[in-house]
């Protein structure tokens, strides 16, 4: 509705002089029977319900004797019964309420009747006409301000953004004010929505005009900022409101501290940590378990301890998340004793492990091997009746299969079907590896058919398992095939891809087509790895080109990459079985020097070496 629409209508509601008398009088009686005998007499007297028009209602709640509640009851009455359609209560009416509700201080129900406006085509229209209704009535100085100021937060909450900040613009043009906490409202609203460029913009506007900012909105600007990968932008917006006497809180510092974790950025989380110090920030249980995850990640148990160690010395009570967090990461690295320990400490504290708790322990046992403690805890956690989830399924069939127990693993395959959740990309092709380590190639390659017919997607993970099967087999062909296939579906081939055309092409004897996918890899951007030397150099060896093999096994010294036991275990056996027993010695003591312990196929190779270096000897005499 257009301003000078809304103008004509409210001029229409001014009643002329002749039926002014009548109207007064008639909204006294109304008032009268309200005051002294309430809604229900009113509602049996026709008389005073056929006179009603908008004047009269006006005047009605206008009334200074009329008490707020009793002007709710009456304004509900009339709104709700379908019988007065006619008389239902218009803009006027809805405005004259609000600011008696004001004057009572009833914000909740004042809120309603502005939710009412909003939400109502007939009644919704700019706000300097809503304000116009407020300006030729006798009403609190500051209803006009509290109007907008409410209207504006009832658009946010109904997600009506531009409308709210048209009502903003309005009353600072109108040199009025709108509350900060109000302002909150909006930036949390367009965060929900992820309308990240209108929440940016309006925290401009807000200190374009000079509202009030308080750490909570700024916090939110921040995260937002962080999401976008903007992390020293959000830094610098810090600085400059600390620059205004807004100081960053604990919240503000973990957000920054987030976001640097997730980037693996060491040097910005010590930043960040520093600041703190300076500023005397102290630590919550939401920044010691960010910093817990942080030294997890990256393989610093010990440091993760200390500050678990800490945080209880500064009588800063663990969480269900901080124990989740260090049962995962020590989990993850093997120690599955403390891993329990810390469990059971949990527990005896009263706090419930969830499914991520859960999730953690299983994926521990089942790394270590240990499917019975993995079905115990599976138990333990139904018996809790916490559900047992995809990823819990998941785990519980990649540890079956990583123990060769192929049939266990189809067996909980089936219990999750079962149970409604359906087998992904990371099932199938779970299984398929398990059948493919037990050389079940059929039924592997049927295991990842099978996922395609039921519309699963094949990932990078599956198409290169596929091709390391027709690689093993020696069918090159189809390997070719599903390489091919597997670009044409946009899932880009990797080193562990690669990899496995260059393993088999390499135990097939093809060194020359081995060489030419190491080359096109490269092309590609790819790096060869330790993996793709060990296999290249195994090849030459069994073809007999030990100069070429040592060639490059120096060559991966040359790009930095590590030479594993894998390596030194293929170069020394080449040299052995050619009788070049001084240089496979002395890579056996620079294997030595490197901290790799030597296994039973280095000194296989070596006894050999020796054996063939005898038997050359007496032939020669």
């Amino acid at each position: 509705m257009s301003s000078q629409s809304t103008l004509k209508t409210l001029k229409k509601l001014i009643p002329s002089d002749a039926t002014m008398i009548s109207n007064q009088q008639v909204a006294q009686q109304i008032a009268k029977t309200l005051v002294e005998s309430g809604l229900q007499h009113l509602k049996t007297s026709s008389s005073l319900l056929s006179n009603l028009n908008p004047h009269i209602t006006h005047l009605v709640l206008s009334d200074p004797i009329l008490p707020p509640q009793s002007c709710l009851t009456l304004f509900n009455f009339l709104r709700r019964n379908p019988s007065l359609k006619s008389h239902r209560p218009n803009l006027q009416a809805h405005v004259t309420l609000f600011c008696r509700l004001h004057q009572a201080k009833r914000f909740a129900q004042m809120k309603n009747v502005v939710n009412a406006i909003v939400n109502n085509d007939r009644l919704r229209c700019p706000v300097s006409g809503i304000v116009s209704l407020i300006e030729n009535g006798s009403y609190e100085p500051d209803s006009v301000e509290k109007l907008c100021d409410m209207l504006f937060r009832v658009y946010a909450d109904n997600k009506m953004f531009e409308e709210a900040i048209g009502v903003f613009d309005y009353v600072y043009k109108n040199g009025l004010e709108i509350e900060e906490r109000s302002c909150f409202v909006l930036l949390l609203a367009l965060n929900k929505c992820y309308q990240v460029d209108k929440c940016l913009s309006f925290f401009d506007l807000m200190l374009e005009k000079g509202v009030r900012i308080t750490v909570y909105s700024m916090t939110l600007v921040i995260n937002e900022v962080c999401k976008r990968g903007e992390v020293e932008k959000a830094k610098t917006l810090m600085g400059e409101m600390g620059g205004r006497g807004i100081e960053a809180n604990v919240y503000t510092y973990n957000t920054i501290t987030k976001a640097y974790v997730e980037m693996k950025d060491f040097s910005g989380v010590n930043e960040v940590l520093s600041l703190m110090k300076m500023n005397n920030v102290e630590y919550n249980v939401a920044t010691y378990t960010l910093l817990i995850d942080w030294y997890g990640s990256c393989e610093k148990i010990g440091d993760a301890e200390k500050l678990f160690v800490e945080m209880r010395e500064r009588g800063i009570e663990p969480d269900v998340y901080v124990y989740t967090s260090m049962i995962n990461w020590n989990c993850r690295a093997g120690r599955m004793k403390r891993a329990l320990f810390l469990f059971d400490e949990m527990t005896e504290r009263r706090l419930v492990p969830n499914d991520h708790t859960y999730g953690a322990l299983i994926n521990g046992a089942c790394k270590a091997g240990q499917m019975e403690m993995a079905d115990i805890l599976v138990k333990e956690m139904q018996g809790k009746g916490i559900a047992v989830n995809r990823v819990v399924y998941n785990t519980l069939i990649d540890g079956y299969c990583r123990k060769g127990m192929i049939d266990e693993a189809q067996r909980f395959q089936d219990v999750m079907e079962k149970k409604g959740l359906k087998a992904d990309v990371y099932t199938y092709c779970t299984i398929a590896r398990g059948l493919f380590k037990l050389n079940r190639n059929e039924e592997a390659k049927r295991s990842l058919l099978t996922m395609a017919e039921r519309g699963v997607a094949p990932n990078s993970v599956c198409f290169t398992t596929l091709i390391d099967i027709y690689c093993k087999e020696g069918d090159f062909v189809e390997a070719k095939r599903v390489f091919q296939e597997m670009e044409r579906k946009g899932e880009r081939p990797n080193n562990v891809t690669y990899n496995a055309l260059i393993d088999g092409h390499t135990k097939k004897g093809k060194l020359k087509k081995a060489r030419k996918i190491k080359e096109e890899m490269e092309d590609k951007g790819l790096m060869a790895d330790s993996y793709t030397y060990s296999s290249l150099i195994h090849g030459e060896c069994i073809a007999g080109n030990v100069d070429a093999a040592l060639t490059l096994f120096h060559e991966m010294s040359q790009k930095g990459l590590t030479q594993n036991v894998v390596t030194y275990t293929v170069i020394i056996s080449g040299l052995s079985k050619v009788g070049r027993k001084e240089e496979a010695f002395k890579l056996y003591d620079d294997m030595k020097k490197a901290g790799i312990i030597p296994d039973d196929r280095v000194y296989n190779s070596l006894v050999q070496g020796l054996y063939t270096d005898k038997s050359s000897s007496v032939t020669d005499e």
